[in-house]
Parts: C-alpha cells; sequence; structure tokens
C-alpha cells in the first residue's frame, strides 16, 4: 500500500491488467483522489470524468514545453553516472552541469572518462522525442 502523499509511477503500457479498463486498447483504471468539488466539475463536462481528464492531461503535455522530457533526461542520465561514473574525475561537475543544462560544461567535466561511458551519458542526456498523444 502506498503512503499517503507519494506518488508511485506505474508502468505504462502494460496491458496484462485483468481489472477494470479496457486493456487491449491501454485503457488502465486506477484509483484518483480529488475534492468534492473536482468531482463536480468534472461531472458536469461533456465525455463525463474520464474524457476529460485524458482532455487535461494531453493539453499539459503538449504546453509544457518539454520540460518533463528534459527532467527525465537528466534523471536517467544521473543513475547511468551514479552508477558507473561515481568515482570518476569531475562526476559532481559534470552532474553539476548535466542538471543546469550546461552541455558544453557537461561534456568538458567528461573529456577524461572513458569515451563509451561518455558517449552513453551524452546520449541519454538527450530528451526521448515526444510521443504522440491520442484522442
Amino acid at each position: 500500500m502506498a503512503h499517503a502523499g507519494k506518488a508511485r509511477r506505474q508502468p505504462t503500457g502494460d496491458v496484462s491488467h485483468t481489472g477494470r479498463g479496457r486493456p487491449k486498447l491501454g485503457v488502465v483504471a486506477r484509483e484518483v483522489t480529488l475534492l468534492p468539488r473536482h468531482w463536480e466539475w468534472l461531472a458536469a463536462q461533456p465525455g463525463g470524468a474520464s474524457q476529460m481528464l485524458r482532455r487535461l492531461v494531453d493539453q499539459a503535455r503538449r504546453s509544457d514545453g518539454g520540460q518533463t522530457g528534459i527532467r527525465d533526461a537528466r534523471e536517467r542520465t544521473y543513475r547511468f553516472l551514479s552508477a558507473l561514473a561515481g568515482n570518476l574525475p569531475g562526476f559532481e561537475e559534470a552532474t553539476r552541469a548535466l542538471f543546469s543544462g550546461d552541455d558544453s560544461a557537461f561534456a568538458g567535466h567528461m573529456r577524461d572518462w572513458p569515451a563509451d561511458v561518455k558517449a552513453h551519458a551524452l546520449m541519454l542526456a538527450r530528451p526521448l522525442p515526444a510521443q504522440k498523444t491520442g484522442s
């Protein structure tokens, strides 16, 4: 059971779900906790609460300017670097440059690292292409 206030990341694309939802379409039912005023507003929207929530999420994804992808890229790069390069010279400086968005400093602090580690870190640091959202 999850602790209150902590978000859990669920794997996406898992269609082995056997409960509610439409797993063949990739639709999975999960619990959402809202205040009564939020449920009232959602219930009054055309298409109902689920359709409106999907539209709101799609709109937010389109309007975030790629910030989610950048954050995800930095986090996965940091996990990789922590595991493989935590003891290499310039690790702390490289991670500071990574999170500040200074790409040239990030690469520069890794210049003496093994070529494959540096190349993989630079590849991981690039945000993944945005996925198309369906309606």
